[in-house]
């Protein structure tokens, strides 16, 4: 195989340079080898979040939790007094790592008017 090698200024190799022929032969040589893997689509791969509470979240650099509530025109009070706790609470649930349980996910996604699995990303 003829070939040329390019080098950096440290003289580490970083290019090759390969007749078109040659450079086609591997091409070809190299799709016989891909294998197909089908693509298996898992149980919440259909969940869509709509584009305003996406919007929300990158706007303003909220959680999605948060932006759910902002798109439903609550406060962290209102929520909090419409499952009975504290608007502290409901600031650690809207903090940007925390991960609600399925139970509070499906208390809120009744709350916001969405299916629990939108409420986590």
């Amino acid at each position: 195989m003829s070939k040329q090698y390019i080098y950096d200024e440290a003289g580490k190799p970083q290019f090759v340079v390969l007749p078109v022929s040659e450079y086609e032969k591997l091409l070809a040589d190299a799709e016989s080898e891909w294998e197909s893997i089908p693509i298996v689509a898992g149980e919440e791969d259909d969940e869509t979040i709509p584009n305003d509470v996406v919007n929300i979240m990158m706007d303003q650099d909220i959680s999605l939790q948060a932006a759910w509530r902002v798109h439903s025109g609550l406060s962290q009070y209102d929520v909090a007094e419409k499952l009975g706790t504290t608007q502290s609470a409901i600031s650690q649930l809207e903090r940007k790592e925390s991960r609600p349980q399925k139970k509070t996910r499906e208390r809120l996604a009744k709350l916001y008017g969405c299916r629990p699995e939108q409420l986590v990303l």
